[in-house]
């Protein structure tokens, strides 16, 4: 770690609803007009990607600027938001930060799954929440930003409030080559096993934070509904949860719910490859 200390800088009513499976709480796909089969999403290949609706149209954009800049406000002054940041200071989560940038100053944070931000408040809250984060926290670097469901205007405008649209839908494969912050609310779970089994060796789970989907529920869901399809769909997100930490988010209000509920920070933290090899999906598998 360098010299430099962790500190602040000075200071889905969505597409992103859920299929509801139990109670509110979703373990397979966002509802869209044309669901993905979660089962074979990690089949599919990267490929450029452009958005839709590529032309400017700068009345639409001026309307969702002054949305996200509402929206911004609305969340830096709530209690939510004072309560994360509490949570962010505290030593627990401080020195896991140090510990995971070494001799870094900053992680970037990679965005997947955001879902329309011009159409709904829930993924409005969730990009505010990166944005706010990064103003406050020194430690948190570039952002880059997709969903295939991102517009022409939607690019332009997160793009102006500071992050990159990613030209490629890497459906959630980045390797963490250097510490590496994955801000994924309510994602699918297909997305989160993706990015797991992308970075199955000790150097590269070790430089990684997820903000997103409690793994921990996701174990328990399974344990009560037995259902061996959903359990094949997070065989990697299950077998990781042997080396991570997971700090829930208190989402404090109703306002909030929609966006965060159920979300949390993971850490992982392996020693040796051979753990890794031991507790591999494969492994686990047989000895069921």
């Amino acid at each position: 770690m360098n010299d430099t200390p962790l500190t602040t800088h000075g200071e889905t009513e969505s597409r992103k609803h859920k299929c509801d499976d139990s109670e509110g709480w979703t373990v397979v796909s966002r509802c869209r007009k044309h669901k993905r089969n979660v089962s074979k999403i990690g089949t599919i290949e990267q490929h450029p990607w452009i958005p839709t609706e590529s032309e400017g149209n700068p009345e639409m954009e001026s309307k969702l600027m002054q949305k996200m800049q509402v929206c911004i406000q609305k969340l830096e002054n709530s209690d939510f938001f004072l309560a994360l940041l509490q949570q962010m200071g505290a030593s627990e989560v401080h020195d896991r930060i140090s510990m995971i940038l070494a001799s870094e100053s900053k992680m970037p944070m990679v965005i997947y799954g955001i879902g329309s931000i011009e159409s709904y408040e829930p993924p409005r809250l969730q990009l505010s929440l990166a944005i706010l984060l990064k103003r406050k926290f020194n430690w948190i670097g570039d952002i880059e930003v997709f969903d295939p469901v991102i517009s022409g205007t939607e690019s332009k405008i997160l793009e102006a409030l500071g992050c990159s649209v990613l030209s490629e839908n890497e459906q959630g494969r980045r390797v963490a080559l250097k510490p590496t912050v994955f801000f994924m609310p309510h994602c699918e779970v297909a997305l989160y096993d993706n990015l797991v089994l992308a970075n199955w060796k000790v150097e590269h789970l070790n430089q990684m934070v997820i903000f997103g989907n409690s793994f921990r529920s996701y174990e328990n869901y399974i344990s009560e509904s037995m259902n061996s399809t959903l359990s094949e769909s997070m065989k990697h997100v299950l077998a990781v949860l042997k080396f991570s930490t997971e700090m829930k988010v208190e989402t404090i209000s109703d306002d909030y719910f929609k966006a965060f509920h159920d979300s949390s920070w993971h850490f992982f933290n392996v020693v040796s490859e051979m753990e890794m090899d031991l507790e591999s999906p494969k492994v686990v598998e047989e000895t069921k």
